[in-house]
């Protein structure tokens, strides 16, 4: 989007059909996704699709989507009307005139909303052209960093695992045992780490660690090749894998971040038709205590390791991650991520974590948003929040105002530079 800096093409496809916080409520409600254009092979006229948005408004009210929708359309298009059937068609041509204009081209909005770092997930095979073009033009001030996605790749229960390893080795000239796989995901690190990537992400049903002797790692992975591995050993050879995740970060640096507790694609006819991403992801329980516990015995206390831990079960905040945090000089903790990066979990996230590991141990607030305009209203929402939370505490005589000060700074620029080796 950035390297080609081609304009976006209708407000439908830039508000509605890539973000999935909308299409999945509007689905909810009774829309088919076809409607709003998810299925490529019949396009819909993205007019109508808007207008289905606007019938539906109401139903996005108290949302978190509500709130961005609702701060893009005014902060950038200055819409100061609520969208709705009688509105849909005047707001939906304002905006297109306004993404005709260079000003809204993905490259002077990168500027505008003032993004100092970017970051893409990435697959480990991937060439990373888009990334060495930017960093090459001298038209484009910014920085976008890529990052390092193996889940394909480290778990055999994933869609074509073993054609997928067997080009990762073959991409490397890596031999077909359980060595040479770990030498081949490492060299891919090495290349990501060359295009200016400086963290590697794991989506993770859970936070399994298991530290395996090397002939029992080599047994599974033949097995998971031959795709003769069970259910367990399947359990088993993922938790290996995110244990060896973490030692490779320990060695080359890359800040590892750990994103478990969804149940993806949990409606299958729907992924089928549409394929990931569409809105039916769904949280599930996340234990880190004891399934952590190898790596962090093994790596927790090593100088130099990053190690952030995100979650979407609110009841592992407290429980389990700042205590994490509040010990090993490793952990930080994740900003609220997914169906907790909304106004009041926001606000139970902090509640959550700061008595017990303070500030300073959280990752600052970042986001994954793939709506792009949506990113300053989800920044704007983060800081709105924390202030809100560190002006009771100094009303309550618990932190001082200059130290508040300090903290609210810090938890936008200083505090993520230093998660993140910005």
């Amino acid at each position: 989007m950035l390297a080609d800096d081609v304009p976006f093409s209708d407000p439908a496809e830039l508000f509605l059909t890539r973000d999935h916080y909308v299409t999945r409520l509007l689905h909810a409600s009774g829309v088919p996704l076809a409607d709003l254009g998810l299925d490529r092979d019949h396009p819909v006229d993205p007019r109508e699709a808007w207008r289905i948005l606007a019938a539906h408004w109401h139903r996005f009210a108290g949302t978190a989507s509500g709130y961005w929708l609702t701060d893009e359309l005014a902060t950038l298009f200055g819409v100061d009307e609520e969208l709705s059937p009688e509105t849909a068609d005047r707001i939906y041509s304002r905006v297109s005139v306004a993404l005709a204009e260079p000003g809204f081209r993905p490259r002077a909005l990168f500027d505008r909303f003032r993004i100092e770092v970017l970051a893409t997930t990435d697959d480990p095979l991937d060439d990373l052209a888009p990334h060495a073009a930017l960093a090459a033009d001298p038209t484009f001030r910014g920085r976008v960093l890529p990052t390092f996605r193996p889940d394909a790749y480290t778990d055999p229960d994933a869609p074509g695992f073993a054609e997928r390893v067997g080009r990762l080795l073959g991409a490397t000239g890596s031999p077909a045992t359980f060595a040479g796989y770990l030498d081949a995901l490492q060299a891919r690190r090495h290349y990501f780490i060359a295009h200016g990537a400086v963290s590697a992400d794991h989506g993770v049903i859970e936070a399994l660690t298991t530290d395996l002797d090397p002939a029992v790692a080599e047994e599974l992975f033949r097995d998971a090749i031959a795709g003769t591995l069970d259910a367990a050993g399947s359990r088993v050879f993922r938790g290996h894998m995110l244990f060896q995740m973490a030692r490779m970060s320990v060695a080359d640096g890359l800040v590892m971040t750990v994103h478990p507790g969804v149940h993806r694609n949990h409606h299958r006819a729907t992924f089928e038709r549409f394929g990931p991403d569409t809105g039916h992801d769904i949280p599930v329980r996340t234990e880190y205590t004891e399934n952590l516990r190898p790596l962090l015995n093994a790596f927790g206390t090593e100088p130099g390791f990053h190690l952030v831990l995100f979650a979407v079960d609110e009841t592992v905040y407290s429980r389990e991650v700042a205590p994490l945090a509040g010990f090993y000089p490793s952990v930080y903790i994740g900003a609220p991520w997914w169906f907790l990066d909304a106004p009041d979990a926001i606000q139970r996230w902090r509640s959550a974590i700061t008595e017990t590991a303070g500030f300073y141990r959280s990752s600052g607030f970042i986001d994954d948003t793939r709506a792009f305009l949506s990113i300053p209203a989800r920044h704007d929402a983060a800081r709105r929040s924390d202030a809100a939370f560190l002006a009771r505490l100094v009303s309550e005589g618990r932190v001082s105002l200059p130290t508040a000060r300090r903290v609210i700074r810090d938890l936008v620029d200083a505090i993520p530079r230093e998660v993140f080796r910005l």
